[in-house]
């Protein structure tokens, strides 16, 4: 074999050897990354992959029926979801898309985010709830979900390195629309671990502390579930729990952030300060009905 030929079998030898080193590294580094549950989408990436599910959403109304009703509703709830949005712990105002729309389903105690910040409300919570607060403590709720990214976080995890790469490098320009496709179908990535839930309601109390509001509104919601009872996995709330765990053990939980902050505890049942809870009544629940 000759000088050159010699050293061109190196050169390819020396070549493969680098590609499997590199690809070894990659899927070692996002191995990492998807256990670890960080995301590698970057922030336009994820508004992008939000908007094209809200795109979605919006295409299939006989599962997600657009909200008809006394437009002053939805203007009430998109005053109370933007005076959270100002709040110091929302750190990703101008980078997402914020928006909250209302999906009309009475049966559908629930809502749900996401990414990039689009957010839903099913008219059956609004019916259900009982004050601002309350309303205020859902909608907190959901804003810590986007920005904790918790959806784009699971996809990463979900579809692990070689498709996490494939994104980040952009070589596959089509594969964004095939995630929000997935993301969209069966509503699947959008079932939260118990740890982003918890994140998502200490967020809460981060975001409702810098506004009017109380801020242990969203345990009213769970507090209202078990003095009705309805803490199992009853048709009312079935798409709740398709989408969120148990909700019991998160009363104690968050009551007892509440009180290390120094905060004094309120029921679903509290009026004054912070509550606005007959505005709620006037404003929401009785024109939905």
């Amino acid at each position: 074999m000759s000088d050159a030929r010699a050293m061109s079998e190196e050169r390819k030898q020396f070549r493969a050897g680098l590609a499997l080193t590199m690809a070894a590294t990659a899927f070692a580094l996002f191995g990492l990354v998807s256990a670890c549950g960080v995301t590698i989408f970057s922030l336009e990436d994820e508004t992008a992959m939000g908007r094209k599910v809200a795109a979605e959403i919006e295409a299939n109304p006989k599962e997600y029926p657009p909200y008809r009703g006394d437009p002053a509703v939805e203007r009430y709830v998109n005053e109370v979801f933007h005076n959270l949005l100002p709040a110091g712990a929302v750190e990703y105002q101008e980078e997402f898309a914020y928006q909250v729309r209302l999906i009309d389903k009475g049966d559908a105690k629930n809502a749900f985010a996401l990414p990039g910040g689009f957010i839903y409300v099913y008219t059956g919570l609004l019916g259900y709830l009982d004050s601002e607060a309350a309303l205020a403590g859902v909608l907190a709720h959901e804003i810590g979900h986007c920005e904790r990214r918790h959806a784009s976080k699971r996809i990463t995890s979900y579809y692990g390195a070689q498709v996490a790469l494939s994104l980040v490098l952009g070589r596959n320009p089509g594969m964004m629309a095939e995630l929000a496709a997935n993301l969209f179908t069966g509503m699947a990535f959008l079932a939260n671990s118990r740890s982003d839930e918890r994140e998502a309601d200490e967020f809460s109390i981060d975001v409702l502390a810098d506004t009017k509001y109380y801020p242990g509104g969203m345990t009213f919601f769970f507090e209202k579930m078990r003095a009705k009872g309805e803490t199992e996995e009853s048709s009312d709330f079935s798409q709740l729990f398709k989408t969120h765990p148990a909700p019991l053990e998160r009363i104690d939980e968050m009551n007892e952030r509440l009180m290390a902050r120094g905060i004094t505890l309120k029921s679903y049942g509290a009026t004054g300060e912070g509550i606005f809870r007959e505005r709620y009544q006037r404003e929401v629940v009785a024109k939905l009905r």
